[in-house]
């Protein structure tokens, strides 16, 4: 195997193991938010969205005050 490959193999085996690294990151983050009481965000086709810790999916921010209050 030619050497240039060789790098682009281990390019590729290193950017894998980040992609894992970051994955399982963020399953634990997510986790222990719920452990917590902390909502989750995230986005799904350019929409944000939030995963209340009883599992309930909104686009509502439970980050900002109430306006009525």
């Amino acid at each position: 195997m030619p050497a240039n490959q060789s790098l682009r193999v281990e390019i590729y085996r290193d950017t894998i193991e980040f992609q894992r690294t970051g994955t399982r990151a963020v399953r634990r983050a997510r986790e222990e938010n719920r452990e917590l009481g902390i909502p989750n965000a995230f986005t799904r086709e350019g929409k944000l969205y939030f995963e209340l810790p009883d599992g309930t999916i909104t686009q509502e921010n439970p980050f900002e005050k109430d306006p009525k209050a």
